[in-house]
C-alpha cells in the first residue's frame, strides 16, 4: 500500500511562521513536521509516498529529496494552485492507485502530529467499502466533533435518519473528530472531474450508503495547526525527551 501526505495547504493560520516556510517543513522537536510523519510511515513499511504540494513547495522537494535518505521512495504532485483536499487526491491519483487503478492507499494529513504506529492501517481490510477513518476525541477547537462512529462504521451526522434517531432518543450519540488518517479506495472518486473540490463532501455520500469504515484512536494526537499549538506540542515533546534521557 502506497501513502499520501497531503502539504499543499497555505497554513495561513500559522502565519508568520509559514511566511517564508511550507507549514510542512516547521520543525518539531528538531525535525520537520512531515519529517516525523516519513520516519513513522517507513517505520511501519509505508515506503512508497507521494507528496503534493502547492505554497513554497519548491521548499519541500529541496528538503526531502527523492525520498532515499529516509529509506523511502518519494514522488511528488505539484499544484499550480491550491486544489483544496479532493482536487490533490484526484490529481495524484494515478500516482497511488496501483497499475490497474483500485489500489487503496494511505492518507495523512500533513499538519497533524501523533505518536500512533502506522503498522495498524497495513492491517485494515476494505472489503466493499470506500474508506477506512480513524477518529479521535474532540480537542477544544473542534468541541462538537465531525462524524459518528457506530458498530465499526462512520456515520454521517447530517443524515435525515440520524438527526430523527437523535430527536426521538433521550440518549445523543457522540460525535468524534476526525483525524485526518486514513485508507482511502479509488473509486471514491470515481464521478469526479479535475480540479478543486473537498473531500469532505466524498467521504459523507459514502458514508449514507453505508461504505464508510472506522475506529477511535487512542493514541496522543495533536491538530498542529496555530502557533500556539506548534509552541505546546514543542514543550511537551521535550519534557518528554528530558524525562527518558
Amino acid at each position: 500500500m502506497k501513502a499520501m501526505i497531503l502539504a499543499a495547504g497555505r497554513g495561513t493560520r500559522m502565519a508568520p511562521l509559514t511566511d517564508q516556510c511550507p507549514k510542512p517543513l516547521l520543525p518539531l522537536a528538531g525535525k520537520s513536521l512531515i519529517v516525523h510523519h516519513i520516519e513513522k510511515l517507513v517505520a511501519a513499511g509505508f515506503t512508497e509516498l507521494v507528496i503534493n504540494h502547492a505554497y513554497l513547495g519548491h521548499k519541500i522537494e529541496q528538503q526531502l529529496g527523492d525520498g532515499r535518505a529516509f529509506g523511502a521512495q518519494i514522488q511528488y504532485s505539484a499544484e499550480s494552485e491550491a486544489l483544496e483536499t479532493g482536487g490533490g487526491i484526484l490529481k495524484a491519483l494515478p500516482m497511488l492507485s496501483g497499475a490497474e487503478g483500485n489500489e487503496p492507499f494511505l492518507l495523512v494529513n500533513g499538519d497533524v502530529w501523533t505518536d500512533w504506529d502506522y503498522r495498524s492501517a497495513a492491517e485494515v481490510t476494505l472489503n466493499s467499502s470506500l474508506g477506512y477513518l480513524w477518529l479521535v476525541d474532540n480537542p477544544e477547537h473542534n468541541p462538537d466533533g465531525d462524524f459518528i462512529l457506530q458498530d465499526g462504521k462512520v456515520i454521517n451526522p447530517l443524515a435525515q435518519d440520524v438527526s430523527r434517531a437523535q430527536q426521538n432518543s433521550h440518549n445523543t450519540t457522540m460525535k468524534l473528530t476526525f483525524s485526518g488518517i486514513s485508507i482511502l479506495h479509488p473509486q471514491l472518486f470515481r464521478d469526479c472531474t479535475p480540479g478543486k473540490f473537498p473531500l469532505a463532501p466524498l467521504l459523507r455520500e459514502a458514508m449514507d450508503n453505508g461504505r464508510m469504515l472506522g475506529e477511535q484512536l487512542s493514541n496522543d494526537w495533536v491538530d498542529v495547526g496555530t502557533p500556539q499549538r506548534l509552541a505546546e506540542l514543542e514543550a511537551r515533546l521535550q519534557q518528554q525527551k528530558m524525562a527518558f534521557a
